[in-house]
Formats: structure tokens, C-alpha cells, sequence
């Protein structure tokens, strides 16, 4: 799994049948501390009810196709849990209730 925070959310009125009824967040890497990371965004297919600026995990490549909503469906990411706190090595890097 990766973390993320989502930045945007994207439209798509034409798509493939198997994806129709899917939401679709754009996402940029975070580190463990919710600052953004290194490397692009990414499209993530919404497994949770996440939102715009929450923080989330995601699972890419073949894993993202093993949740109950994207089984067997042409998705390459997928959200699967919005992050509360991260705590590294007995320290609290990132709390949702002081990010907003």
C-alpha cells in the first residue's frame, strides 16, 4: 500500500461499462507525515467515501483489482482506507484532526 493525499476528483462521462458508477480521485504521493512526495499523481478508484485534502491509502497494479467494488474491473488504483494518524517510532507524524 501507498499513501496519498487526495488533490482532485475526475470526471469521466465516456468510459468502459465496467468502470460506470466508480468515483474517481486524482491523488499525490504524501510521506508518512501527509507532506506531499516525490513522483506523479495518480487516478485512484474510490473505495471508501474519501474526500478532497483526506489522506488515504491505495493499493496499485494487480492488488487494486481485489476489493469488493473493483473486482475483475480495469482499474489500476484503488483507495482502501482514509488515514487517521500515523505514529513513527513512538513519535505522532500526522493526525487528520490537525491537518485540516
Amino acid at each position: 500500500m501507498k499513501m496519498a493525499r487526495v488533490v482532485g476528483t475526475v470526471v469521466a462521462s465516456h468510459k468502459d461499462p465496467e468502470l460506470s458508477g466508480l468515483k474517481f480521485l486524482l491523488l499525490q504521493p504524501c510521506g508518512s507525515d501527509g507532506k506531499p512526495a516525490s513522483g506523479g499523481e495518480v487516478v485512484g478508484v474510490d473505495g471508501v467515501g474519501a474526500g478532497l485534502g483526506d489522506v488515504v491509502l491505495f493499493a496499485a497494479g494487480s492488488s487494486a483489482r481485489q476489493t469488493e467494488i473493483t473486482r475483475d474491473r480495469p482499474v489500476d488504483a484503488t483507495i482502501m482506507a482514509i488515514v487517521d494518524a500515523v505514529d513513527d517510532g513512538g513519535e505522532q507524524v500526522y493526525l487528520k484532526s490537525n491537518d485540516r
